[in-house]
């Protein structure tokens, strides 16, 4: 369930208390009258079945909410009260399937805001990298992927070619460049202060790797991985199961890709450079491809499925009729 904490003017306080009170996927209508000060109207704050909110939401904007009023939305993390259970009888499919697309709109839009933090971890995971490379260190690839936070920018970018967004594309493609080339040159900065106090030197690339000699080797396999990593990692914001995103972010090579990328550059290796730059490229294009699709597809789905939901006198869900 989702709880939304409404702001309604007084003058659309009628159709949208109707709505809410009328709507069987709607439980815990509590309306204060006159209770807002800023923006002024009625506080009002309800329980949503979670697969149903977007399509409520965007009933209450029709209603003229967005008209001087203001809409939040938090997670419930249990109702345990029949009305709640009928109110996720009510709506249909599965909570988990279920997309807010406020919720992800604004996800994408913080995922993409450029921050200190993210320049430094992405910088440490970038640095953990260059060691695993250095040590032929399968482990350490594994907690330089956990480490990096960029997968939040690549949904970010995701997303706004799936909704046709150009400054969330625009703001999402400079902080992967700008984060990546900043990791990268830091980086690049202590190989050469490493190579200088002779811990490594040209063979350090050349000598056998069978752990992460696959970092700046990309093949069609690269592209699968990163295309089945964006599908996931898509499936698992939408639906809210942050989570999974463990499993996304050590199944793509992007960090150990630039880790080694920056070993190459203070090495002055061309060929390791040219595969980790390929390599980098194909995971992250892989990826933001694969998740706009994605989007593109749920998007068309829940939209359709949101012009089908009809209820009976009752507040029965009317199954639509297969054609």
């Amino acid at each position: 369930m989702l709880q939304l904490r409404l702001v309604v003017p007084t003058a659309r306080r009628e159709p949208i208390e109707k709505l809410l009170l009328a709507d069987p996927r709607v439980v815990n209508v509590v309306v204060l009258r006159d209770a807002a000060l800023d923006p002024v109207g009625d506080a009002v704050s309800c329980d949503v079945a979670r697969e149903a909110a977007s399509d409520i939401i965007a009933r209450l904007r029709e209603l003229g909410l967005d008209d001087g009023g203001t809409v939040a939305i938090q997670e419930v993390t249990a109702s345990p009260s029949k009305a709640a259970r009928r109110a996720e009888e009510a709506a249909p499919g599965n909570p988990d399937d279920g997309v807010v697309w406020d919720i992800v709109t604004g996800q994408a839009y913080e995922h993409v805001r450029p921050s200190w933090t993210f320049y430094v971890f992405l910088t440490l995971a970038t640095m953990i990298a260059s060691i695993a490379v250095i040590e032929d260190s399968s482990i350490l690839v594994v907690g330089a992927m956990v480490v990096g936070p960029e997968y939040g920018a690549v949904a970010g970018v995701a997303f706004g070619f799936a909704m046709l967004e150009r400054r969330l594309i625009g703001r999402g493609i400079r902080l992967l460049l700008l984060g990546f080339t900043v990791a990268i040159l830091i980086t690049a900065v202590f190989a050469l202060l490493w190579a200088a106090l002779g811990w490594i030197d040209s063979d350090t690339l050349n000598s056998p790797r069978p752990q992460t000699g696959f970092i700046w080797r990309p093949d069609h396999w690269s592209l699968v991985v990163a295309v089945l990593a964006g599908v996931a990692g898509t499936l698992s914001l939408t639906a809210g199961r942050t989570a999974v995103l463990v499993g996304v972010f050590i199944s793509v090579t992007t960090v150990p890709a630039a880790g080694n990328l920056a070993l190459a550059l203070a090495l002055a290796d061309p060929s390791e450079l040219r595969g980790s730059g390929a390599q980098l490229l194909l995971n992250l294009v892989g990826m933001i491809a694969a998740g706009a699709i994605v989007l593109v597809l749920q998007r068309v789905v829940w939209a359709r499925w949101g012009r089908l939901v009809r209820f009976d006198a009752r507040g029965r869900l009317i199954r639509p009729r297969a054609r």
